[in-house]
């Protein structure tokens, strides 16, 4: 199935976080060992049900690093953001030491301790704030959108919607729920080749029981493929490579809340 290239020119403004918006340092005990976030809270999520984004930084990043590619409070300033710090992790295609941070690359590496920090965290912000349980997301790019499709297969029914960049997870596809999915790629990444991340989308448009793509929202430079069973997948394909686009998080913010979760 042919995606559409696209070069994300869009009329939504993308904003920086050279705004101070205010990133609260939080701290939790995860199996003795001290993990780490920063979390922007809105001002009205002890009042309210209020959406939750989870934004995870690729292998080597962090989550200040995070905090700049995924400004998503300057865009959805109603939802309670939070970026996770990644401990030092072994990387299967760079970093073969892990001498740099990242996240656990399947189910049961590393004890599992990454999701036992993603656990802890949802926790703490459910006895904290009134977090809408039918919005809750998760975003990353590269080891962190890896980390996303991990927490899809491990943590599904917690997630309206997910929205990987630069990431491919073949070996989770058969632990996956039909989900609304949008998948940010680069047609000329050298490090997480396209043809893997094609196979990932595409195996993924076959689980959610969609059909033939069309312009999204009338914006052709996504493509969207609408599903029989309400779980839709859009790509955003573009024809750069690895690095995360500038303005990625502007489509990411207007597909997550096109979704919430249904509870039974």
């Amino acid at each position: 199935m042919n995606l559409l290239r696209f070069f994300f020119l869009l009329l939504i403004p993308v904003f920086s976080l050279r705004a101070e918006v205010p990133l609260k340092p939080k701290e939790w005990m995860v199996d003795g060992v001290k993990r780490e976030a920063l979390i922007y809270v809105p001002s009205e999520a002890s009042a309210k049900p209020t959406p939750v984004v989870f934004a995870f930084h690729g292998h080597g990043g962090n989550m200040k690093n995070a905090a700049r590619m995924f400004p998503i409070p300057e865009l959805w300033p109603e939802a309670l953001v939070v970026y996770m710090q990644g401990l030092n992790t072994p990387g299967r295609l760079t970093d073969p030491e892990g001498k740099k941070p990242g996240w656990q690359h399947g189910l049961g590496a590393e004890g599992d301790r990454d999701l036992k920090f993603f656990d802890a965290v949802l926790a703490s912000l459910k006895a904290d704030y009134q977090v809408d349980a039918t919005r809750i997301y998760s975003t990353g790019h590269s080891n962190g959108g890896g980390f996303t499709y991990l927490l899809w297969a491990a943590r599904g029914d917690v997630f309206a919607a997910m929205a990987p960049s630069a990431a491919a997870s073949p070996g989770l596809m058969g632990k996956l729920k039909p989900k609304p999915l949008m998948h940010i790629a680069g047609e000329n990444d050298p490090l997480v080749k396209y043809e893997w991340q094609q196979a990932t989308i595409q195996a993924v448009i076959r689980l959610n029981q969609c059909g033939s793509g069309v312009a999204w929202d009338q914006d052709a430079n996504c493509t969207f493929h609408p599903s029989k069973i309400g779980t839709p997948v859009v790509t955003a394909i573009h024809p750069g490579d690895h690095k995360f686009h500038k303005d990625a998080p502007a489509l990411i913010v207007k597909f997550f809340k096109q979704h919430s979760r249904k509870v039974p």
